[in-house]
C-alpha cells in the first residue's frame, strides 16, 4: 500500500487532505481512483490507513478508515553525524540511512572535509536532502520522517553531545588496532526510547584534535571491525549493528 507523509494540519478528525507533490504522485503516477486505500502518516509518526473519496487536480481527500498499530521503528533514536563526504555520498548516506531506522541526520564540517560549505546554495541542498529522507521513508515503510540539519561547524556540533544519551565515534585507529567491544558496551547500556549520536568522519578521516575535543565532550571512541570503511560505508555499518542488536538479538 502507498505511503504518504502529510503535514499535521492537513489531517482533521476523520479525514487527510493531501496537496502538492503527494496529490500530483497519486493522481498521475499511481493513477489511483476513489476507493483505492493509501496509509497518511503525519511527520511525528502517526499513520492511518486512508480511503480516496474526492480526486481532483488541485487535491486529494481521504477517509481515516483506521490508525496503523504495528511499529516499524528502531527502539532508539539513532543521529548519524558525517564529516561532510564529497561527491553525492552524503545523499547515498540519507537515502540507506533512512531505509535503516535512523532519525535525524547532522552533516558538519570536518578539519579533513574536502567539500567546503557554500552557505549561498544551502537552503535548495537541504531541500534536496530532505526530499531523499521523504522519498526514502515512503518507500521502506517508515512510520517517522527523518529530518536533515543544516551543516554544523565542529565547534556548534560540540554543543549538541549533550542533549544525547550515548555518543559514539567510530574511528579508523581504533579499528587497525582491533578495537571491538566499545559499541556492543555502549548498545547494552541502552533503553527503548534512549538517543545515540553515532559519528562518522569524512574521507580523511579525524584528526587527532577532533578525537580529543569529542572525548572531552562525552564521546566513546570505537571500532567497527577489523576492516577499514569508506566514510559512506560506516554510518550503514552502524545502523545495521544497532538492528541487529535490538531487533534480531532481542
Amino acid at each position: 500500500m502507498q505511503r504518504y507523509f502529510i503535514q499535521k494540519e492537513y489531517f482533521n478528525k476523520d479525514h487527510v487532505t493531501i496537496t502538492g507533490d503527494a496529490s500530483k504522485h497519486i493522481r498521475r503516477v499511481m493513477r489511483m481512483k476513489n476507493g483505492d486505500q493509501i496509509i497518511c502518516c503525519t511527520e511525528e509518526g502517526t499513520c492511518y490507513v486512508c480511503e480516496l473519496e474526492d480526486i481532483t487536480d488541485e487535491s486529494v481527500k481521504g477517509k481515516l478508515v483506521k490508525e496503523e498499530l504495528k511499529n516499524v521503528e528502531l527502539p532508539i533514536h539513532v543521529t548519524i553525524a558525517h564529516g561532510l563526504p564529497k561527491g553525492d555520498k552524503f545523499e547515498w548516506v540519507i537515502q540507506k540511512g533512512t531505509e535503516l531506522g535512523a532519525s535525524q541526520f547532522i552533516p558538519f564540517e570536518a578539519e579533513r572535509s574536502i567539500v567546503k560549505w557554500d552557505e549561498r546554495k544551502s537552503v535548495r541542498k537541504l531541500d534536496r536532502w530532505n526530499k531523499i529522507a521523504l522519498e526514502a521513508a515512503e518507500q521502506s515503510h517508515r512510520q517517522f520522517l527523518p529530518t536533515v540539519s543544516n551543516v554544523h561547524s565542529l565547534t556548534l556540533f560540540l554543543k549538541e553531545f549533550s542533549r544525547y544519551d550515548q555518543v559514539i565515534v567510530a574511528y579508523e585507529e581504533a579499528s587497525k588496532v582491533d578495537e571491538k567491544s566499545q559499541l556492543f558496551s555502549v548498545l547494552n547500556k541502552m533503553n527503548v526510547g534512549n538517543t545515540l549520536l553515532f559519528i562518522v568522519g569524512p574521507e580523511g578521516g579525524f584528526s587527532d584534535r577532533e578525537i580529543k575535543l569529542m572525548e572531552e565532550h562525552g564521546a566513546i571512541i570505537c571500532g567497527l571491525g577489523p576492516r577499514i570503511l569508506r566514510s559512506e560505508t560506516a554510518p550503514l555499518y552502524g545502523l545495521a549493528a544497532i538492528s541487529y542488536h535490538f531487533e534480531l538479538m532481542g
